[in-house]
């Protein structure tokens, strides 16, 4: 496994660095390329999913963006220490039948000394909302960087 720096201990810089670079990866919709940051036998809880180990993150990760249909995350650091990371986030989407959705979460991240997510725990609530109230779309520009939405 690569090393994935910024390295634990965090300190407020590198945990936000560690924060963005999964914002940006995730917003590639790339499932492999987003595994790779996890360890191979990292274990998640998503909502009431519980998915353990990289190969299983990316089928994970290849389903959900099948059905979060034009996908884009936001995530704001929450706090820090040591190896673990607290990030609160929000993405928007739409499914096939064209409701358009917006999730509001929290995550909790525990990281190896190589960097690496150890484990994440995610707790997600999702609001049907308009299309017209959509308000994230793709990656944000570098003038946003850290800055997370309003709740509402």
């Amino acid at each position: 496994m690569s090393p994935r720096p910024p390295f634990p201990p965090f300190d407020e810089e590198t945990a936000r660095q560690k924060v963005q670079a999964a914002e940006d990866a995730w917003n590639t919709r790339d499932p492999e390329r987003v595994a790779l940051a996890y360890t191979e036998d990292s274990v998640w809880r998503n909502r009431d999913t519980f998915v353990t180990g990289r190969h299983a993150i990316v089928e994970f990760l290849r389903d959900k963006w099948e059905r979060e249909l034009d996908y884009a995350l936001r995530k704001e650091l929450w706090g820090f220490r040591g190896n673990r990371i607290a990030v609160r986030f929000q993405y928007e989407c739409h499914d096939k039948d064209g409701q358009t959705w917006r999730s509001y979460g929290n995550e909790l991240w525990e990281f190896t000394d190589e960097g690496l997510m150890r484990r994440r725990e995610a707790s997600i609530n999702d609001v049907r909302i308009g299309k017209e109230d959509r308000r994230i779309f793709g990656p944000r520009p570098d003038g946003e960087r850290g800055v997370l939405l309003p709740i509402r």
